[in-house]
């Protein structure tokens, strides 16, 4: 299905949290691009969140419900999702991480359209024998299961028990739009020959970002006027301002918080590091590739793949600071090489992880479901 026969196809999007992360920002991207083609989309989120997801949606032409799920099992959630679908007579369900997987899954069973689920990560269902079961049922009920990655996609066939043919890999993709000119280092009051890593991600232990820190420490004798900014916001703020004072770097580590302008902080950085110690794609390594800043990611989740085993960026283990430190230290050492390593990783990512590639595999998965809900409906249509 191209993008321009969406015209007027009513498209539901669900996802159980409305934060500023990875998914939450998928979702809205791809609603609003959806929009643009002709689509009509409902973007189905918890009416107790943030509401940062539905800021993002503002003046778009998206309409917005809130559900309210206040127990682990809710029938009224689930019977008020199959009444929305019908109001905005939804022909297709989207749903997004565990909770609308299922609930979704069950609306549009009850309505009698065609869902898709797509996990952007395992940690909110592995664990849990009821939970993948769950979760193995909304995928039974006629759904297509989407992964974010190949290493999630192969994980939720263990754990489902899905053969590999019922689960699809769609990237992540990203509307890169360049910052004309940064204002981190003026922020930060950095002198001309300062050096900036940057790393983009909520502050969870999951991120990693105790490992940057310790690299930084590592790096301080080689390289004194080495800094390092934190784009994200979450638990562990005051975890990394204490070990940056036990390691004696508070005055090289920045933590900026929750930030919108991504692309003006990748444009005033030397490095991006991603020393996470788990991923699916994560997107601020396709804004950091898009940048054409070098990298330095841990080999997790679908970074390999997305770098090119190192094409497109150097790889070090997840969760070595000394490893993550030589790393650094070898495209702060040789400028050249940071600038073509960056030149590569931004040539792959206009190829491969454009937002409209994206789409355009969604769209072709709705056409899929949607041709086969047909010929089901057909089939079961009375005959003269």
């Amino acid at each position: 299905m191209a993008t321009d026969s969406l015209q007027g196809l009513r498209i539901a999007h669900l996802i159980e949290s409305d934060g500023p992360g990875g998914a939450e920002r998928m979702v809205a991207d791809l609603a609003r691009e959806l929009q643009r083609a002709g689509a009509r989309n409902l973007v189905v989120l918890p009416a107790d969140g943030e509401g940062w997801l539905a800021r993002q949606l503002a003046d778009s032409g998206v309409a917005i419900e809130n559900f309210r799920l206040d127990r682990p099992i809710s029938f009224t959630c689930a019977q008020w999702l199959t009444d929305v679908f019908r109001r905005y007579q939804i022909a297709l369900a989207h749903c997004h991480e565990f909770s609308m997987a299922v609930y979704g899954a069950w609306a549009a069973w009850r309505t009698r359209v065609p869902h898709v689920v797509t996990m952007h990560g395992g940690r909110y269902y592995a664990q849990r024998l009821r939970r993948r079961f769950a979760l193995r049922v909304g995928v039974a009920l006629g759904g297509r299961m989407i992964a974010v990655s190949n290493d999630l996609a192969r994980q939720l066939g263990r754990d489902l028990w899905l053969p590999a043919s019922r689960i699809t890999t769609i990237a992540n993709g990203v509307r890169h739009v360049p910052a004309a000119r940064s204002t981190l280092r003026d922020e930060l009051n950095l002198a001309p020959e300062d050096r900036l890593v940057l790393a983009v991600g909520n502050l969870y232990p999951i991120k990693g970002h105790r490992f940057a820190v310790e690299a930084l420490a590592l790096l301080r004798g080689q390289y004194p006027q080495l800094h390092l900014a934190i784009a994200g916001r979450g638990e562990t703020a005051e975890s990394l301002r204490i070990l940056a004072a036990e390691l004696g770097v508070t005055p090289q580590l920045h933590l900026l918080g929750l930030r919108a302008d991504i692309p003006n902080l990748l444009a005033g950085a030397d490095i991006f590091v991603l020393p996470s110690l788990s991923e699916g794609l994560p997107l601020a390594l396709l804004e950091a590739m898009f940048s054409a800043c070098p990298i330095v990611a841990s080999d997790v989740g679908e970074v390999r793949n997305v770098l090119a085993a190192g094409e497109a960026g150097i790889i070090v283990p997840a969760g070595d600071a000394p490893a993550l430190a030589a790393a650094l230290d070898k495209l702060l050492h040789a400028p050249a090489c940071a600038r073509d390593l960056g030149a590569r990783a931004k040539r792959r990512a206009a190829s491969e992880y454009g937002i409209s590639k994206m789409v355009a595999q969604y769209a072709a998965i709705y056409q899929s479901l949607l041709h086969r809900t047909s010929l089901r409906r057909d089939a079961l249509a009375p005959r003269n």
